[in-house]
């Protein structure tokens, strides 16, 4: 519990880091670059196709008329840009998300490690593939538990508890072996995970609850169309502050326990005594530095 909440508030005083700030601000620069050159290649043919997909719609024909009798204008002016504006906007998110989550880890753990852990040694027992496999596979088995479980959802107890689970679940499976990658060997990554499951469990789910935040804001941008453009990019920014956070705990969290396990396992390994059998051998267990045919030492001399 110690390590737990100690780890939650080096995270929290993290993301105060100019660093950090920067990083949670990329998605919206890529958002900002890409949303520029699409729109300066492509607005305008984009705005004239969905004002004619709407004029043709046979459904929207008679909400069209009634407007019309209504005397309000051309509505269908009004509708197609704000039309191509929700359908290209999450298309932008996901993929600028996509590419900071792949970016943001790996810079935070090397921030951490930078500045509380120079000394651990890097082992290395992860790499690029192995982390994308594991990943791959990870999000498989949650997204099948995930549609298994579904049924369950209809009990109103359960599902405010199993998606949240099981999302938490894959967040610490994919985020552990990130910030483990670079410094932990195989063995002492599957060691970790063993003697510390329920807490990065419990940190999975945490840091999974705080992600749904970031939803109600999205969802209030999409209800109160006049805020969208404010509160849109807010949620975009929240979601990655929220994201920095979580790859922080995990890294200051997983790294600490990395610490202490080679502590625990500390000392050099004994030297291995060769048969006595085998008197050349006898002698330079004993005395490395001596050649083969160095005077042998007794049985009885040996410690």
């Amino acid at each position: 519990m110690g390590l737990l909440v100690d780890s939650f508030w080096r995270a929290a005083v993290y993301c105060l880091r100019p660093r950090v700030i920067m990083l949670s601000m990329v998605p919206l620069l890529l958002i900002g670059v890409l949303g520029g050159a699409l729109s300066y290649f492509y607005w305008d043919g984009a705005v004239r196709g969905m004002r004619s997909m709407l004029e043709s719609s046979t459904l929207l024909a008679t909400f069209w008329g009634w407007l019309h009798a209504w005397g309000v204008g051309d509505v269908t002016a009004v509708m197609a840009p704000l039309m191509v504006i929700l359908v290209v906007t999450p298309v932008l998110v996901m993929v600028s998300l996509l590419a900071v989550a792949l970016l943001m880890t790996p810079a935070l753990v090397a921030l951490v490690a930078q500045r509380r852990f120079p000394h651990l040694e890097r082992k290395r027992g992860g790499s690029f593939w192995a982390g994308a496999v594991w990943s791959l596979g990870s999000t498989v088995l949650a997204v099948v538990a995930l549609v298994v479980s579904i049924p369950l959802w209809l009990v109103p107890p359960l599902v405010l508890v199993l998606p949240p689970l099981i999302w938490g679940w894959l967040t610490y499976r994919v985020m552990a072996f990130d910030a483990l990658a670079e410094h932990a060997s195989k063995d002492e990554r599957r060691e970790i995970l063993r003697r510390h499951r329920t807490s990065l469990l419990g940190i999975g789910v945490l840091t999974g609850y705080l992600g749904a935040a970031p939803s109600l804001v999205w969802a209030s941008g999409v209800v109160f169309a006049a805020a969208f453009f404010v509160l849109v990019p807010l949620a975009i920014w929240i979601y990655t502050l929220v994201f920095a956070f979580s790859s922080l705990w995990f890294a200051h969290y997983c790294l600490a326990a990395l610490e202490r396990l080679r502590r625990e396992g500390g000392g050099a390994p004994s030297a291995t005594v060769a048969p006595a059998s085998d008197p050349a051998a006898v002698a330079i267990a004993v005395h490395p530095g001596a050649a083969p045919d160095a005077t042998f030492i007794s049985e009885k001399e040996l410690p």
